[in-house]
């Protein structure tokens, strides 16, 4: 081990190096997932309703029902803002000086990493029903076809890099584990001598 670490950074007060920051795994699989989720909420926003002249009202491309796009639409905004919140928090990592702040912030990764898999393995299914359900009718020229395919393509994608996310969380709080247990079990040199030495005798 290189010096001291603790669930997966060096010592607090480190210079930030970029590269090195957008080369880690965690990075990558997480700028993935931010670019999924805008590929789904463009999807959606843009070519995800259907507006005929003679009705007043728009409707959703899923199969005219409102609550998929409802779904997609909000489970995307708020999975963008988990995303640049935990990619802010990965910068900031490195920073984290406390090794039980540092663990509470590697749980919280795992946790809403494993609850956005769930999310979107939802999400897929259910936009995935409801697209196979659709009447030909309801998309004129194929209107929109292409946006609703391509959203829940993503949002296959989706459950998959949140889980990588989920399990490279997972590998850098064993890693901590063993880091700090490594250094609750370190011994002095000096004090192992000491322990060591035969005792003395009067």
């Amino acid at each position: 081990m290189d010096g001291f670490q603790a669930y997966g950074a060096g010592k607090a007060g480190e210079a930030f190096d970029p590269v090195t920051f957008i080369r880690q795994p965690q990075t990558v699989v997480r700028l993935s997932c931010w670019l999924f989720t805008v590929v789904i909420l463009g999807c959606i926003t843009n070519e995800g309703y259907v507006n005929r002249p003679e009705e007043e009202e728009e409707y959703c491309v899923f199969n005219r029902n409102q609550h998929a796009c409802n779904y997609g639409v909000a489970m995307g905004t708020l999975c963008f803002l988990s995303c640049a919140g935990f990619l802010a928090l990965d910068v900031y990592f490195p920073q984290i000086s406390g090794v039980k702040d540092r663990k509470k912030a590697v749980l919280a990764d795992i946790g809403v990493s494993a609850l956005w898999s769930l999310v979107w393995f939802i999400g897929f299914c259910f936009l995935a029903n409801q697209w196979q359900v659709t009447v030909a009718d309801d998309i004129p020229l194929n209107e929109g076809a292409s946006a609703a395919r391509a959203a829940i393509v993503f949002s296959f994608f989706s459950v998959f890099t949140w889980s990588v996310q989920s399990l490279l969380a997972i590998h850098r709080f064993k890693l901590g584990a063993d880091s700090v247990m490594f250094n609750q079990e370190y011994i002095n040199p000096e004090q192992r001598e000491v322990l060591e030495a035969p005792p003395t005798q009067d």
